[in-house]
């Protein structure tokens, strides 16, 4: 078995968490799958896998080496795809939030795996900053204005957004007609994973931005939670409109501030300079950019 041959075969393992079912994937018998692991720990001279009655899991060398793999892997896959004029195929590990996910790429799924049946898509949701040519990502979208990196960035959408709150919280604390009627009201208090206060209210008011942010009652972390909140009349929230659409069809939540609606929030897909050219990261980012256009509202 050659060196990249033994690579698929121990990033296999570490997907799979087991020896046996790595073999079962590739087709191969299992001694050739423990003789492919030995002779890559003697060859770099670590250990790369612990393994217990359970499972299998990697060592730290075992996991920076797994990564190294992948990348190493994929090139050669891109490589070969090229010349070969094959579709692209590979792994793709994407970071994208989860509701986002759910919403604009889930539907259109199968559609694109049909359409590449070799490329295989793996959907992480760390919801926070991450290292991600170090946590071996191919790219990450995030929603929201972007800190400075060497990061490639490219926009997906401008979501629109409004301000919701549930029937039974206007009927308690009245509905405002202006920003500056805020002042009795409440909001759940959305606090971002690396944020050390609450998100603000944003309002458009005669073509300037205002920032406002009325007492929270109530913190969360998680958007699900933040408008379950809303929708229990515990306070005010402000989210992209598709995150709400079922409940305001529903009249579970109703929108306030109409004529003073939030900035839109912009979502970008980054990836690094070292994957722009690689065909099967290319692929999946045109199609989630079409996903993005199909689904607006």
């Amino acid at each position: 078995m050659d060196r990249f041959d033994a690579m698929r075969v121990f990033t296999r393992i570490v997907e799979r968490r087991s020896f046996t079912q790595a073999a079962d994937d590739l087709g191969l018998p299992r001694s050739s799958v423990t003789d492919a692991i030995k002779g890559l720990e003697a060859r770099l001279g670590v250990r790369l896998l612990q393994r217990t009655t359970r499972q299998v899991s990697p060592t730290l060398d075992g996991e920076a080496y797994y990564q190294r793999c992948l990348a190493l892997i994929a090139d050669l896959e891109d490589a070969e795809g090229a010349f070969a004029g094959a579709k692209p195929s590979g792994l793709v590990r994407v970071d994208v939030h989860g509701t986002q996910a759910r919403h604009f790429l889930l539907p259109g799924l199968g559609r694109f795996l049909e359409t590449y049946p070799g490329i295989r898509l793996h959907i992480g949701e760390a919801h926070q900053a991450l290292d991600m040519v170090r946590e071996g990502f191919d790219c990450i979208l995030r929603a929201g204005p972007l800190a400075d990196s060497p990061l490639i960035r490219r926009k997906l959408a401008d979501l629109s957004r409004g301000t919701f709150a549930s029937p039974s919280y206007v009927e308690r604390f009245g509905e405002p007609r202006t920003p500056d009627d805020l002042e009795d009201h409440r909001i759940i208090g959305l606090l971002a994973p690396d944020a050390a206060s609450v998100s603000p209210l944003i309002f458009t008011d005669r073509g300037k931005e205002r920032q406002l942010t009325p007492p929270a009652v109530v913190t969360v972390t998680g958007p699900e939670t933040n408008v379950a909140c809303a929708r229990l009349g515990l306070g005010l929230i402000q989210v992209p409109r598709y995150r709400v659409a079922p409940e305001l069809a529903s009249g579970e939540l109703v929108e306030i501030l109409a004529d003073y609606p939030p900035t839109p929030l912009p979502v970008h897909v980054l990836y690094s300079h070292a994957r722009q050219l690689s065909p099967r990261v290319r692929v999946v980012i045109e199609w989630m950019a079409e996903q993005f256009r199909s689904r607006m509202i």
